[in-house]
């Protein structure tokens, strides 16, 4: 944990209190665009800022099931595989399926929703989680019998 207290000194010495107008920045637009985005896809924006009712509301316009946000709070696999998942799925549910959309997604989120939220061109198209492509039924031709 010294290593922590470590980096935060050596950051600190060089940006003084510039590094935390520069958090707080990064986090109001955040929270904006994600305020934004709740009111396009028609559920309360004013969850944006309640901890938990946020989870609930941000798997809602999946339509993931309320009981899956616990499963953000699950060490590693809330962070590095349920998160970046669930961000897919919302980028999805507005149709957005490029690669370039993957990258700009994790490189630069909260800018990233500022612009999915904020442009009137994108439209939410509804919960899409449970929902696949299934493969069209084929006609079943009938066997021949060997009595």
């Amino acid at each position: 944990m010294e290593w922590l207290t470590d980096l935060h000194h050596a950051l600190y010495a060089k940006m003084g209190n510039a590094l935390y107008y520069a958090i707080a920045f990064i986090t109001i637009i955040a929270l904006l665009a994600q305020w934004r985005l709740y009111e396009k896809c028609r559920l309360p924006g004013l969850a944006a800022f309640v901890p938990i009712w946020n989870l609930v509301v941000f798997l809602r316009i999946v339509g993931r099931p309320a009981k899956q946000a616990w499963w953000f709070f699950i060490p590693v696999f809330g962070q590095l595989y349920f998160l970046p998942k669930v961000w897919i799925e919302v980028i999805h549910c507005f149709g957005k399926r490029s690669m370039l959309d993957y990258i700009l997604l994790f490189a630069l989120n909260g800018l990233y929703i500022l612009n999915l939220a904020m442009d009137d061109d994108n439209q939410y198209l509804g919960p899409l989680y449970g929902q696949q492509d299934l493969p069209k039924p084929t006609k079943l031709t009938p066997r021949p019998m060997m009595a």
